[in-house]
Order: structure tokens, then sequence, then C-alpha cells
């Protein structure tokens, strides 16, 4: 019997440590980044115009403004590490950045390997960018056609499977349209945010999003998985930018049209 109250308290006292050692770890996180100064944090570098690389190879963008915000109010510097769909959860994972703002869909699967906060910051579809001359009207149109995607990105698997495309996957953008241009692909399915922005630029004259956008879809940045104490901060921080109008005075920095969803949700924490 004495062995079992023993065993018991013993159970008990390591339930305990570890309970507060996983406090610790959580209320380190913030105190790790500033004691090191500089606030990681995983942004696309080839993504116009949330984030991309400046003539002179600066990352900029709607995202690293963002970034640069919540450095501002945990008062350190802010790195930039640029991520891509394949690998952005599992640089967070990996400790690699503290903090991830680089346009993912948040999705009920990601939620189970990166901590997503609520509420979402941003939102958007998925359409195509193709050539006007092939007068694509409908989803359907792309059936046994190849079409350039992004390893790693949610929608290849609908546009193959449902619509019949023949995905062809690249890590990065730049050689996702680099393959639409060679005519390797006929179309590049991609988020309808990104798209509006490429059929602006006069280097893609003759280039249209022509299907009807499907699947609207709110973005999700995100901490690491335990990390309760950045997780709530960050949550605090994205009401305050949907309530002060951050998000809509970013998109027309930097030349986009105020989305729905961004006036939507700054009506709403106004």
């Amino acid at each position: 019997m004495i062995g079992k109250i023993v065993k018991g308290l013993l159970g008990a006292s390591a339930l305990c440590a570890f309970t507060i050692a996983a406090h610790v770890a959580q209320a380190d996180v913030i105190d790790d980044v500033k004691a090191a100064g500089v606030l990681k944090v995983g942004v696309k570098a080839d993504y116009k115009p949330y984030g991309y690389r400046d003539p002179s190879g600066a990352i900029i963008g709607i995202e690293p403004d963002l970034a640069k915000d919540v450095a501002d109010k945990l008062g350190v510097k802010v790195e930039y590490v640029p991520v891509v769909s394949s690998n952005r959860m599992q640089f967070l994972e990996q400790g690699k950045i503290d903090l991830m703002i680089a346009t993912m869909t948040d999705k009920p699967d990601r939620r189970k390997v990166v901590s997503i906060v609520d509420p979402n910051y941003y939102s958007s579809g998925t359409n195509v960018l193709a050539p006007a001359k092939y007068g694509f009207k409908q989803w359907e149109d792309l059936r046994g056609k190849p079409v350039c995607g992004i390893q790693g990105a949610f929608y290849n698997k609908k546009t193959g499977q449902e619509f019949g495309a023949e995905i062809v996957a690249f890590k990065g953008t730049a050689e996702a349209y680099a393959a639409l241009q060679a005519g390797n692909c006929v179309a590049f399915v991609y988020d309808d945010s990104a798209i509006v922005a490429k059929t602006k630029d006069p280097a893609w004259e003759g280039y249209e999003m022509p299907l009807p956008t499907i699947d609207d879809a709110p973005w999700g940045l995100a901490v690491q998985l335990g990390e309760t104490n950045f997780h709530n901060m960050m949550g605090e921080v994205i009401t305050e930018w949907h309530k002060s109008g951050r998000i809509l005075e970013l998109e027309t920095k930097w030349g986009v049209a105020n989305t729905p969803f961004a006036q939507a949700m700054h009506e709403k924490y106004k």
C-alpha cells in the first residue's frame, strides 16, 4: 500500500513538473525573442504584393509590413525568412522562424501541425492566370491540359481530380510563371489575389484571370503548437489590425483594391 502511495505521489510530482515546464516554455517564447532582440518571421519572397523582393533584394510587401508591426510591438528588430508553400510549416515546427505570415490558407489539417491564430487576417480564392488566346471560361476547360501549380498548394488536388487538369508542380512561383510564359502550361492555378496583381503588370499583357473564383478561404498566420502566450498576443494584434483598418491601409499602400474580407472585418471590429 505504501509503495502504491509513493508511486502515486511520484507520478503526480512528475505531472506537475511537466505542466510547470510547459508553462515556462510557453512564457519563454516572447521572452526569448526579446532577449535575442530579433523576431524571425517566415514570409513569401515571390508573391507580389504580399511578399516579394525589390531590386535591391530586400523582401517587402503587405505581409512583411505586418511582421514589422509585430516586431515593433515587441520592441525588437524583424528578420524576414523567405519560405514557400512546401516548407513554411516545417520551418515553424523546426524553430527556424518564430512566426509565419505567408499567404497560408487556414485548413483544419494545418491546425494540427501549427497553431493558427484567430481571427484570420486575410482571405483569397482560387483562379488561374492564362493567355487570353485560349479563351478559357469554365474550370472544365482545363481538363486534360497541363496546368502549372505550386508544390504543397491545397488547390492542386481539386484542380487535378475534380476538373481533370494535369498539374505540373513547381517549388516556387518564379519557376511556375516562367513555365507558363514558355508554353509548358496553358495556365497557372494560384491565389486570385496574386493573379489580379500580375494581370496589371505590363510584362503580362495578353494574360487574364478568366475563370470564376472558387474556394474563397481565409488566410491564417501561425506560431508553433503550444505557444499559448504568443498565440494569444497575436490574436490581440490581428484584432487591432482589423479594428484600426491597418489591413485596408496596407492594401491601398501596395496597390490592392480593398477586399470584401478586409472591409467586413474592419466593420466587425471597429
